[in-house]
Protein backbone atom coordinates (compact mmCIF):
# COMPACT_ATOMS: atom_id res chain seq x y z
CA UNK A 1 0.00 0.00 0.00
CA UNK A 2 1.30 3.45 -0.85
CA UNK A 3 2.23 5.53 2.15
CA UNK A 4 0.47 8.45 0.44
CA UNK A 5 -2.71 6.51 -0.30
CA UNK A 6 -5.66 8.90 0.04
CA UNK A 7 -7.62 6.38 2.11
CA UNK A 8 -5.47 6.96 5.19
CA UNK A 9 -5.99 10.67 5.76
CA UNK A 10 -7.00 10.08 9.40
CA UNK A 11 -4.84 7.03 10.05
CA UNK A 12 -2.14 7.15 12.73
CA UNK A 13 1.02 6.15 10.89
CA UNK A 14 3.15 6.52 14.02
CA UNK A 15 1.84 3.34 15.63
CA UNK A 16 1.50 -0.17 14.23
CA UNK A 17 -2.06 -1.45 13.87
CA UNK A 18 -2.98 -5.03 14.74
CA UNK A 19 -5.15 -5.54 11.64
CA UNK A 20 -2.41 -4.30 9.32
CA UNK A 21 0.27 -6.35 11.11
CA UNK A 22 -1.96 -9.43 10.66
CA UNK A 23 -2.34 -8.56 6.99
CA UNK A 24 1.44 -8.52 6.66
CA UNK A 25 1.77 -11.91 8.37
CA UNK A 26 -0.62 -13.32 5.76
CA UNK A 27 1.36 -11.85 2.88
CA UNK A 28 -1.01 -8.96 2.18
CA UNK A 29 -0.05 -5.49 1.02
CA UNK A 30 -2.57 -3.39 3.00
CA UNK A 31 -0.01 -2.30 5.57
CA UNK A 32 2.50 0.47 6.19
CA UNK A 33 6.19 0.61 7.04
CA UNK A 34 5.48 0.96 10.76
CA UNK A 35 3.38 -2.24 10.66
CA UNK A 36 6.00 -4.17 8.70
CA UNK A 37 8.73 -3.12 11.12
CA UNK A 38 6.81 -4.38 14.12
CA UNK A 39 5.83 -7.59 12.35
CA UNK A 40 9.47 -8.32 11.53
CA UNK A 41 10.44 -7.67 15.15
CA UNK A 42 7.75 -10.08 16.29
CA UNK A 43 8.81 -12.74 13.77
CA UNK A 44 12.42 -12.42 14.91
CA UNK A 45 11.16 -13.10 18.42
CA UNK A 46 8.73 -15.88 17.39
CA UNK A 47 9.50 -17.30 13.91
CA UNK A 48 6.33 -19.43 13.84
CA UNK A 49 4.01 -16.39 13.84
CA UNK A 50 3.21 -16.47 10.10
CA UNK A 51 2.40 -20.20 10.40
CA UNK A 52 0.10 -19.47 13.36
CA UNK A 53 -1.74 -16.82 11.32
CA UNK A 54 -2.10 -19.24 8.41
CA UNK A 55 -3.43 -21.91 10.76
CA UNK A 56 -5.91 -19.39 12.12
CA UNK A 57 -7.07 -18.54 8.59
CA UNK A 58 -7.48 -22.24 7.81
CA UNK A 59 -9.58 -22.65 10.97
CA UNK A 60 -11.81 -19.77 9.85
CA UNK A 61 -12.40 -21.52 6.54
CA UNK A 62 -13.26 -24.84 8.18
CA UNK A 63 -15.57 -23.20 10.71
CA UNK A 64 -17.49 -21.27 8.03
CA UNK A 65 -17.87 -24.45 5.97
CA UNK A 66 -19.00 -26.31 9.10
CA UNK A 67 -21.70 -23.71 9.77
CA UNK A 68 -22.82 -23.64 6.13
CA UNK A 69 -23.12 -27.43 6.09
CA UNK A 70 -25.51 -27.11 9.04
CA UNK A 71 -27.79 -24.69 7.27
CA UNK A 72 -26.36 -21.35 8.38
CA UNK A 73 -26.85 -18.70 5.70
CA UNK A 74 -26.05 -15.59 7.77
CA UNK A 75 -22.66 -14.58 9.16
CA UNK A 76 -21.72 -11.65 11.42
CA UNK A 77 -17.93 -11.28 11.47
CA UNK A 78 -16.74 -9.08 14.35
CA UNK A 79 -13.30 -7.50 14.11
CA UNK A 80 -13.05 -8.78 10.55
CA UNK A 81 -9.81 -6.99 9.70
CA UNK A 82 -8.40 -6.18 6.29
CA UNK A 83 -9.77 -8.13 3.30
CA UNK A 84 -7.53 -10.91 2.07
CA UNK A 85 -7.99 -14.20 0.26
CA UNK A 86 -10.39 -16.55 2.01
CA UNK A 87 -12.73 -13.97 3.53
CA UNK A 88 -15.87 -15.22 5.24
CA UNK A 89 -18.13 -14.15 2.37
CA UNK A 90 -15.94 -15.94 -0.19
CA UNK A 91 -16.02 -19.20 1.75
CA UNK A 92 -19.68 -18.94 2.77
CA UNK A 93 -21.00 -17.95 -0.66
CA UNK A 94 -19.01 -20.70 -2.34
CA UNK A 95 -20.43 -23.24 0.10
CA UNK A 96 -23.94 -21.76 0.01
CA UNK A 97 -24.67 -19.28 -2.80
CA UNK A 98 -26.75 -16.40 -1.48
CA UNK A 99 -25.30 -16.56 2.02
CA UNK A 100 -25.26 -13.11 3.61
CA UNK A 101 -22.30 -11.68 5.48
CA UNK A 102 -21.85 -8.52 7.54
CA UNK A 103 -18.34 -7.54 8.60
CA UNK A 104 -17.62 -5.23 11.54
CA UNK A 105 -14.40 -3.29 12.11
CA UNK A 106 -13.17 0.14 13.18
CA UNK A 107 -9.81 0.22 11.42
CA UNK A 108 -10.19 2.78 8.59
CA UNK A 109 -8.04 0.73 6.21
CA UNK A 110 -10.10 -2.40 6.87
CA UNK A 111 -13.35 -0.50 6.39
CA UNK A 112 -12.23 1.31 3.23
CA UNK A 113 -10.92 -1.78 1.50
CA UNK A 114 -13.87 -3.90 2.59
CA UNK A 115 -16.25 -1.39 1.05
CA UNK A 116 -14.22 -1.45 -2.14
CA UNK A 117 -14.15 -5.23 -2.22
CA UNK A 118 -17.87 -5.63 -1.48
CA UNK A 119 -19.34 -2.85 -3.61
CA UNK A 120 -20.61 -5.28 -6.25
CA UNK A 121 -21.74 -7.95 -3.78
CA UNK A 122 -25.36 -7.37 -2.70
CA UNK A 123 -25.12 -10.06 -0.02
CA UNK A 124 -22.19 -8.62 1.94
CA UNK A 125 -21.45 -5.34 3.72
CA UNK A 126 -19.18 -3.76 6.33
CA UNK A 127 -20.19 -1.85 9.46
CA UNK A 128 -17.82 0.80 10.80
CA UNK A 129 -18.34 0.04 14.49
CA UNK A 130 -16.64 -1.27 17.60
CA UNK A 131 -17.54 -4.87 18.44
CA UNK A 132 -17.51 -3.86 22.11
CA UNK A 133 -20.72 -1.91 21.44
CA UNK A 134 -23.21 -4.66 20.57
CA UNK A 135 -26.12 -2.22 20.52
CA UNK A 136 -24.49 -0.12 17.80
CA UNK A 137 -23.55 -3.19 15.77
CA UNK A 138 -26.93 -4.88 16.03
CA UNK A 139 -28.83 -1.65 15.27
CA UNK A 140 -26.75 -0.81 12.20
CA UNK A 141 -28.53 -0.45 8.84
CA UNK A 142 -26.29 -3.13 7.33
CA UNK A 143 -27.34 -5.73 9.91
CA UNK A 144 -30.98 -4.72 9.54
CA UNK A 145 -30.81 -5.04 5.75
CA UNK A 146 -28.86 -8.29 5.42
CA UNK A 147 -29.43 -10.34 8.58
CA UNK A 148 -32.65 -11.73 10.03
CA UNK A 149 -31.82 -12.19 13.69
CA UNK A 150 -34.96 -14.27 14.22
CA UNK A 151 -33.13 -16.98 12.25
CA UNK A 152 -29.83 -18.67 13.16
CA UNK A 153 -26.56 -16.88 12.39
CA UNK A 154 -22.87 -17.61 12.81
CA UNK A 155 -21.17 -15.03 15.02
CA UNK A 156 -17.49 -14.94 14.08
CA UNK A 157 -15.00 -13.72 16.68
CA UNK A 158 -11.82 -14.98 15.05
CA UNK A 159 -8.48 -13.69 16.37
CA UNK A 160 -10.13 -10.65 17.92
CA UNK A 161 -11.07 -11.35 21.54
CA UNK A 162 -7.42 -11.21 22.61
CA UNK A 163 -7.61 -7.50 21.75
CA UNK A 164 -10.52 -7.05 24.19
CA UNK A 165 -9.02 -6.54 27.67
CA UNK A 166 -10.52 -8.00 30.81
CA UNK A 167 -11.51 -4.48 31.85
CA UNK A 168 -13.98 -4.42 28.95
CA UNK A 169 -15.58 -7.68 30.16
CA UNK A 170 -15.53 -9.77 26.98
CA UNK A 171 -17.87 -12.37 28.48
CA UNK A 172 -20.51 -9.71 29.01
CA UNK A 173 -20.06 -8.49 25.43
CA UNK A 174 -20.51 -12.02 24.08
CA UNK A 175 -23.57 -12.52 26.30
CA UNK A 176 -25.27 -9.50 24.74
CA UNK A 177 -24.72 -10.88 21.26
CA UNK A 178 -25.89 -14.29 22.45
CA UNK A 179 -29.16 -12.77 23.65
CA UNK A 180 -29.78 -11.43 20.14
CA UNK A 181 -29.02 -14.76 18.44
CA UNK A 182 -31.73 -17.25 17.56
CA UNK A 183 -31.51 -20.85 18.82
CA UNK A 184 -29.41 -22.92 16.45
CA UNK A 185 -26.90 -20.10 15.97
CA UNK A 186 -23.16 -20.69 16.27
CA UNK A 187 -20.33 -18.81 17.99
CA UNK A 188 -16.92 -19.22 16.32
CA UNK A 189 -13.86 -18.18 18.36
CA UNK A 190 -10.11 -18.32 17.95
CA UNK A 191 -7.81 -16.75 20.49
CA UNK A 192 -4.12 -16.18 21.20
CA UNK A 193 -2.70 -18.25 24.02
CA UNK A 194 0.75 -18.73 25.50
CA UNK A 195 0.02 -21.89 27.48
CA UNK A 196 2.28 -24.07 25.35
CA UNK A 197 4.81 -21.35 24.51
CA UNK A 198 5.62 -19.52 27.74
CA UNK A 199 9.06 -18.89 26.33
CA UNK A 200 7.81 -16.40 23.70
CA UNK A 201 4.08 -15.77 24.25
CA UNK A 202 4.30 -13.21 27.05
CA UNK A 203 7.05 -11.27 25.28
CA UNK A 204 4.91 -11.18 22.12
CA UNK A 205 1.96 -9.79 24.08
CA UNK A 206 4.26 -7.25 25.69
CA UNK A 207 5.36 -6.04 22.25
CA UNK A 208 1.73 -5.32 21.32
CA UNK A 209 1.20 -3.56 24.65
CA UNK A 210 4.18 -1.29 24.13
CA UNK A 211 3.84 -0.58 20.43
CA UNK A 212 0.17 -0.60 19.40
CA UNK A 213 -3.13 0.95 20.43
CA UNK A 214 -4.58 -2.56 20.70
CA UNK A 215 -2.72 -4.41 23.47
CA UNK A 216 -3.04 -8.18 23.48
CA UNK A 217 -4.34 -10.33 26.34
CA UNK A 218 -3.20 -13.94 26.15
CA UNK A 219 -5.72 -16.28 27.77
CA UNK A 220 -5.77 -19.88 28.95
CA UNK A 221 -7.86 -22.72 27.55
CA UNK A 222 -10.15 -22.47 30.57
CA UNK A 223 -10.67 -18.75 30.01
CA UNK A 224 -11.42 -19.24 26.32
CA UNK A 225 -13.84 -22.05 27.12
CA UNK A 226 -15.63 -19.61 29.43
CA UNK A 227 -16.55 -17.47 26.42
CA UNK A 228 -18.92 -20.28 25.40
CA UNK A 229 -21.19 -19.93 28.43
CA UNK A 230 -24.74 -20.39 27.15
CA UNK A 231 -23.53 -22.35 24.11
CA UNK A 232 -23.01 -26.08 23.63
CA UNK A 233 -19.40 -26.68 22.59
CA UNK A 234 -19.10 -28.60 19.35
CA UNK A 235 -16.64 -31.52 19.38
CA UNK A 236 -13.68 -31.48 19.81
CA UNK A 237 -14.16 -28.49 22.14
CA UNK A 238 -11.52 -25.81 22.63
CA UNK A 239 -8.34 -27.10 21.04
CA UNK A 240 -5.25 -25.89 19.20
CA UNK A 241 -6.02 -24.35 15.81
CA UNK A 242 -4.91 -27.29 13.71
CA UNK A 243 -6.86 -29.75 15.87
CA UNK A 244 -10.29 -28.25 15.21
CA UNK A 245 -11.91 -30.63 12.70
CA UNK A 246 -9.02 -30.92 10.23
CA UNK A 247 -10.00 -32.11 6.76
CA UNK A 248 -7.40 -34.87 7.08
CA UNK A 249 -5.18 -36.15 9.92
CA UNK A 250 -2.12 -35.07 7.94
CA UNK A 251 -3.17 -31.44 8.40
CA UNK A 252 -2.34 -31.71 12.09
CA UNK A 253 1.39 -31.60 12.71
CA UNK A 254 3.17 -33.86 15.16
CA UNK A 255 3.31 -30.96 17.59
CA UNK A 256 0.10 -28.89 17.26
CA UNK A 257 1.04 -27.01 20.41
CA UNK A 258 3.80 -25.38 18.36
CA UNK A 259 1.05 -23.19 16.85
CA UNK A 260 -0.71 -22.44 20.12
CA UNK A 261 -3.75 -20.43 19.11
CA UNK A 262 -6.96 -21.88 20.58
CA UNK A 263 -10.16 -22.46 18.61
CA UNK A 264 -13.70 -23.57 19.29
CA UNK A 265 -17.27 -23.44 18.03
CA UNK A 266 -20.41 -23.44 20.15
CA UNK A 267 -24.09 -23.82 19.28
CA UNK A 268 -26.88 -21.91 21.02
CA UNK A 269 -29.49 -24.44 22.13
Amino acid sequence: MSESSPEHGHIDLEKPNAARVYDYYLGGDHNFAVDRQMAEEAIAMWPDLPLIMQANRAFLRRAVEFCAERGIRQFLDLGSGIPTVGNVHEVAQQAAPGARVVYVDTDPVAVAYSRKLLRDNPDAAIVDADLRDPEQVLASPEVAELLDLSQPIALMMVAVLHFVPDADDPRKIIARYREAMAPGSFLVVSHASAESRPDVGPAHADLYRKRTTTPMTMRTRTEVAGFFDGFELVDPGVVFLQQWRPAAPAEVGENPERLPGLAGVGRKP
